[in-house]
Parts: structure tokens; sequence; C-alpha cells
């Protein structure tokens, strides 16, 4: 893909990796567009970001991202790449029956139909690029489910087959599809965890972004670390022991759910 001479939207770009992304976009020339539900937020990537236009949109909701696409298809009409980065990841037990439905299904509306909504939106203008892109983000924890995180899980589980699904059918177009599939990254996505992830563990965000933009240069499918080829290859070898880890962790967050 030509990065430089690209009209770019990112959905939560304010901070973790769709700040990097618009970090490291605008750094290379490309034209920035940031959406994402705070306000507050959206100024204050603003004041750093002067040249980015930012829209106050929520991918959850239908109307949001119609009248989202109304705006930017008439400014920007010459938009042909869509980052779907916007996301959330809870720590949840299933047996919690403080949880409405609206609030078990929230990560499932941004993560996952908040993707499939914006690209069923934006399709008919990415077709009449010369030209286009769809970045569709999903992760390693789409190869094994994290049982910490279960509803976020299926979701990147969803993502995945979702964005497969999709490249197929859009083989003989100009819209190119790919999937970026990070592993464990530094962001705010776990700010609030009673458990906080191991850092060791963890990729720094700048680094998970720069590798998925080299791919994206060089139109690879799949933007991934050399880590992300581990999980799949042992989520083949040893399936159970990699479920267990997860499960480990589980047992200590509600344990210390309980204190």
């Amino acid at each position: 893909m030509d990065l430089k001479n690209s009209t770019i939207l990112i959905t939560g770009g304010t901070s973790g990796m769709g700040l990097e992304f618009v970090k490291q976009l605008t750094e290379i020339g490309a034209k920035i567009i940031v959406t994402g539900r705070n306000l507050e937020a959206l100024y204050e990537t603003k004041k750093q970001f002067p040249n980015v236009h930012t829209f106050q949109s929520d991918v959850s909701n239908p109307k949001d991202i119609k009248d989202l696409f109304d705006n930017v298809t008439t400014l920007f009409p010459d938009l042909n790449i869509i980052i779907n980065n916007a996301g959330m990841m809870r720590l949840i037990d299933l047996q919690d029956q403080s949880l409405d439905l609206e609030n078990i299904n929230r990560e499932i509306a941004t993560n996952l139909t908040g993707t499939i909504q914006m690209v069923h939106q934006f399709l008919p203008h990415l077709f009449k690029q010369k030209s286009a892109g769809i970045v569709n983000v999903s992760s390693g924890i789409a190869f094994m489910s994290y049982s910490p995180a279960p509803i976020y899980s299926a979701t990147k589980a969803g993502i995945r087959a979702y964005t497969q699904a999709l490249r197929l059918q859009l083989e003989n177009t100009n819209v190119k599809v790919f999937e970026m599939i990070p592993p464990g990254v530094k962001t705010n996505l776990q700010n609030d965890w009673v458990k906080q992830p191991n850092p060791a563990m963890m990729m720094n965000a700048d680094e998970m972004v720069k590798i998925s933009i080299d791919g994206l240069l060089k139109d690879k499918k799949e933007l991934k670390p050399f880590p992300i080829r581990i999980i799949k290859l042992a989520t083949r070898l040893m399936p159970n022991v990699l479920l267990n880890i997860g499960h480990r962790e589980f047992r200590e967050i509600k344990k210390l759910k309980s204190k």
C-alpha cells in the first residue's frame, strides 16, 4: 500500500495502538482522520497532532457510523484506508449476575459488531478508489481462548474469521484486506485490571505499529510480530497447556476480587 499518499481513517485513534498509528502515519505523510467516543481525548489528540482531523463517533452505534460516513466521505472523498482499531478488553467472571445483558454485550458491540458495521458502511466508498485497504485488528487471543477475558476472546476469534472471509470475497477487487494480530501490548486496555499483566510478556505499542506499517507497505495479509508465530504453533502442538496458563490467571484474579 502507498501510505504516504493515502487518506486513512483510524477508529479508537486517541490512545494505545491507535494513537501510535496516528503518530507513525503522520510522520510518513499520510492524511489522518481519527475517531473516538471521548471528546476530551479527541481534543488532546488534535493538540498533539494539529494536522489530523477528528470526529466523535462510537463504532457500536449504527447511527454514529452512518453520520461519520456522510461527514467523512463528503469532506474527504479520497479516503482509501480504514483501520478498525477501536476496542475494549475486560476481565469478566461469567458467573457474575450483576452484569446485565447490555453490559455483557459491550465488547461484542465495539470489537466485533463495530468492525463489521464500519466495513459494511464504508465498503461502497472504498470500491470507488484506485487502491484501497481495510485493516482489522484481531489478537493472539484469536488462536486460543483466554478465560479471564471470555467475551474479548470471542470477539477476536470472530474478527479473524470475518477478516479471512472478507479477504476471500474481495479477492478480485481493488480493496486489500489486512489482519493486524498483536500479542499482549502495553495500552490503556489494562488500566483498571485488578491483576496487571507481566510487563516482560507485553510488547510496546510503537513496536507493534511499526511492524504493522512495514507489513502494509509490503502488502502482507497478516501484520504480526514473531511471538504470534510461536503462539500459532503452540496452539496446534499443546493447546491445553496455553488454555490452562490463562485459566490460572483467572483463578488468581478471582481470589484478588474476593478479598
